[in-house]
């Protein structure tokens, strides 16, 4: 028997496993809690197992987490670890600490496969996939070292979004068991209001997750016409506007919260206009043949890295375009910047990925395409060196 990771499993996965071993399932959830709950690495912290048990896990089971490459700590009390994934591969995870919560900020894929013009990720190319147990590792990790850390036995991390390095949904089957373990009270025990996907825009497994597991949704939304979205998010060539918040529509009448998150970034002269503000009004009052999509916009300030050709937008421009959706009765948020000063912002997040799809080069030939306003230049600044 080939010897397994247990943080490959959720609860379901872990019974059968147990099963396998000729173990009944109440034996699963004891290890479950040990492993999610208790942070044990070793199987002889299990006291309360059977030591029969215990002795079959020495030798068919581990519980691996992810080695730590680096730590680097923001002045605002932002967290970034870069996690070795092997092969030349590393992923970043991001925790974020605020007055009412603790956020965790998770990785799915080793790069991305995307291509989005403003992500430093996108940039880097795609590797492969994480397993449930790269992914869930990242929280069992940080969860416990912040415990260590703060000498109290509760729990730290209150929220997770998976907005990490690449698009969940192009990683569903290893995504789905790592959301249930985080859901799960035997487990971390989080709200399905507080575990939040993001995605690009794959349709079809918007579908899918809104019947297989539904938790908060956030939709990578970033210009308010097909135009304009097909050169910053290349995904929506396969599905565009429309196509995108019927699915965000249909998401809705089985998600935890009553509206979806658009997450927009924003790019000066490029998507940011009073113009581009009416547009998305009227694009989200108008979808679905008129019956709308009750939606969140959350306005990220872009962070600037050579690559993309691109500028942030001015603070006086985000001013007026979160005025003009606030004032359209669309509740609008600007995004705080956090940990920009360790790389840890939103869309900078790059790890350490060996491209197998050659996505930068077809990245670097897109900059062709004039999207960055007349007469501006690429800035020069790189910011604090990548580990």
């Amino acid at each position: 028997m080939a010897v397994a990771n247990l943080l490959d499993f959720d609860l379901d996965g872990l019974a059968g496993y147990c099963e396998s071993l000729g173990e009944k399932r109440f034996r699963a959830t004891q290890l479950f809690r040990w492993i999610h709950q208790r942070g044990a690495r070793d199987f002889d912290q299990m006291t309360d197992l059977a030591k029969s048990l215990r002795n079959k896990l020495q030798t068919r089971a581990r519980i691996v987490g992810l080695p730590v490459i680096t730590q680097h700590e923001s002045a605002d009390g932002t967290i970034k670890w870069l996690f070795d994934v092997g092969a030349g591969d590393a992923v970043e995870a991001v925790f974020i600490p605020e007055d009412d919560r603790g956020t965790l900020c998770v990785s799915s894929q080793a790069g991305c496969a995307v291509g989005c013009r403003f992500c430093s990720t996108g940039h880097q190319g795609f590797s492969r996939n994480l397993s449930t147990g790269e992914i869930l590792a990242q929280l069992w990790f940080a969860e416990h070292f912040l415990r260590q850390r703060s000498g109290k036995d509760e729990r730290v991390i209150s929220n997770v979004v998976m907005m990490g390095m690449g698009e969940p949904l192009q990683n569903y089957a290893a995504l789905v068991p790592a959301l249930r373990v985080m859901l799960d009270d035997h487990g971390y025990g989080l709200s399905r209001r507080r575990v939040t996907v993001s995605t690009s825009g794959v349709v079809p497994m918007m579908d899918r997750l809104s019947q297989d597991c539904p938790v908060a949704l956030a939709v990578s939304l970033h210009a308010p016409v097909d135009e304009l979205r097909d050169n910053l998010v290349p995904l929506n060539r396969k599905y565009p506007l429309q196509e995108l918040l019927e699915a965000c529509g249909r998401y809705l009448e089985h998600a935890p919260r009553d509206f979806i998150t658009f997450e927009y970034c924003m790019l000066d002269g490029v998507n940011d206009t009073p113009a581009h503000a009416r547009q998305l009004i009227e694009l989200v009052r108008t979808a679905r043949g008129g019956r709308g999509v009750s939606c969140k916009f959350n306005l990220i300030p872009f962070n600037p890295f050579p690559a993309s050709g691109l500028l942030r937008s001015s603070k006086a421009a985000v001013e007026t375009f979160a005025k003009l959706l606030s004032d359209a009765g669309i509740v609008t948020t600007v995004r705080k910047t956090r940990g920009d000063d360790i790389d840890a912002a939103c869309g900078q997040l790059a790890g350490d990925v060996r491209d197998r799809t050659r996505v930068g080069d077809r990245i670097a030939r897109q900059r062709t395409v004039m999207l960055q306003p007349a007469g501006a230049t690429v800035p020069q600044t790189t910011g604090v060196p990548r580990p």
